[in-house]
């Protein structure tokens, strides 16, 4: 198989020495350039693949200490820009991303209808409803966290790794912000969108085995959260207050000042009912009540602007 563009494959390596030699294997023939990053494995994976492998067009480099996923990828990234690489695509070192799926990950991006393009495994109606309900609801909760936090209301499975971006969008990325842990797929989410590329789900199934995930659900329940946050608040401020000035920026901006004003005047009238033991009339309460009332509709409508402003053009068809 080639494309008609040069295609590199950065694959993050930790406690995957049983599967990286099969997934590097597969992919090799696909693509031009195969970077694998030993993200400092106790196992040793880069090393054996050293050994087991030989091939030019592959790159084991390797972190002297652990980054998590997203440390390793932005090592891999920066490798893959060294490249004449047009799209940089991410696989795990696992196994439960099937090569064969290369060309339709890409098929967007080749077209220069996208600038980014990721795996999502919720199309898949038949693996679906084996999942435990509790996995698949707390899957739903957070793809609906991550298209708030990212802006992306058109893309779910937000931890999917199997992604594919193109050259001019990771440029105009600042990588080395990106979260070093298994938020980093938001993360990316979170600039792409500041920088208003276009981003598209592909269907793509995950192919399970005996594999070991490094995902621990209980550290992502403490740290997703506060990280979400985070995020929702800095796509806001870099989106609507610096690269651009619009109609959601105005709302934003009233909306919460009425909300938070109507709540302070509300909060003080309360308690000065309940030192001076008395009832306020209708016409303070109403007073209180209306911008309270009137920022939650502004800020619901900001919202509902920030829902459907999504790029259109990818950035790819004019950035050369």
């Amino acid at each position: 198989m080639s494309f008609p563009e040069k295609i590199a494959v950065v694959i993050p390596s930790y406690r995957v020495k049983n599967h990286i030699v099969q997934v590097v294997q597969d992919v090799l023939p696909r693509v031009d350039y195969v970077i694998v990053v030993d993200d400092a494995c106790p196992e040793e994976s880069g090393s054996h693949l050293y050994n087991c492998l030989k091939n030019s067009k592959l790159n084991i480099v390797r972190n002297e200490k652990n980054l998590g996923v997203g440390g390793a990828m932005i090592t891999g990234f920066q490798e893959a820009l060294k490249t004449d690489a047009s799209i940089i695509i991410k696989m795990d070192g696992d196994g439960q991303m099937n090569a064969m799926h290369l060309n339709r990950l890409i098929a967007p991006l080749l077209a220069h209808q996208a600038d980014y393009s990721k795996g999502n495994r919720f199309y898949d109606l038949l693996a679906l409803p084996s999942m435990p309900w509790i996995r698949r609801l707390g899957n739903f909760g957070l793809t609906f966290l991550a298209k708030f936090s990212s802006g992306y209301w058109n893309i779910s499975d937000p931890t999917n790794g199997f992604i594919a971006i193109r050259r001019e969008a990771l440029s105009l990325l600042n990588i080395q912000l990106l979260d070093h842990s298994y938020f980093f797929e938001i993360d990316i989410l979170v600039q792409l969108n500041i920088i208003h590329a276009v981003a598209v789900d592909i269907p793509i199934p995950a192919q399970y085995g005996s594999e070991i995930s490094s995902l621990n659900p209980l550290k992502i329940l403490f740290t997703f959260p506060s990280k979400l946050l985070t995020s929702i608040c800095r796509r806001i401020w870099w989106r609507y207050f610096v690269y651009d000035v619009n109609m959601t920026t105005i709302f934003l901006v009233i909306g919460t000042l009425l909300l938070l004003g109507g709540s302070g005047f509300s909060f003080l009238k309360w308690t000065d009912s309940i030192y001076e033991n008395t009832s306020q009339p209708a016409g303070t309460i109403a007073l209180a009540i209306l911008p309270i009332i009137l920022g939650f509709q502004l800020i619901l409508q900001a919202i509902v602007l920030d829902i459907v402003d999504k790029p259109h053009i990818a950035l790819c068809s004019y950035l050369k």
